[in-house]
């Protein structure tokens, strides 16, 4: 079974609590929320990740950072080649 819940009372603009409830759909504005909260702690648990890290080492450069980008571009690449060449 889930995790208990609890109810809460939260302040948002109009606009964007009513586009949240259109984009929700039949799971429900409470599902569509508790989502987005999650997704935002998981962002803000990797920022501390790295800001330990690059304390430790030294900040990401851009190079750095684009040379994994490339390295996964050619891993999918490589997989979208070796998943038509199976078919």
């Amino acid at each position: 079974m889930s995790e208990p819940t609890g109810k809460y009372s939260i302040t948002m603009p109009r606009d964007v609590a009513e586009a949240a409830k259109v984009r929700s759909g039949h799971s429900g504005l409470s599902a569509y929320v508790t989502a987005a909260v999650a997704r935002q702690i998981e962002r803000d648990n990797l920022n501390e990740v790295i800001q330990v890290a690059e304390a430790e080492h030294g900040p990401i450069t851009d190079e750095e950072i684009q040379s994994v980008r490339d390295q996964l571009h050619q891993a999918r690449s490589e997989q979208a080649r070796s998943g038509a060449d199976a078919a």
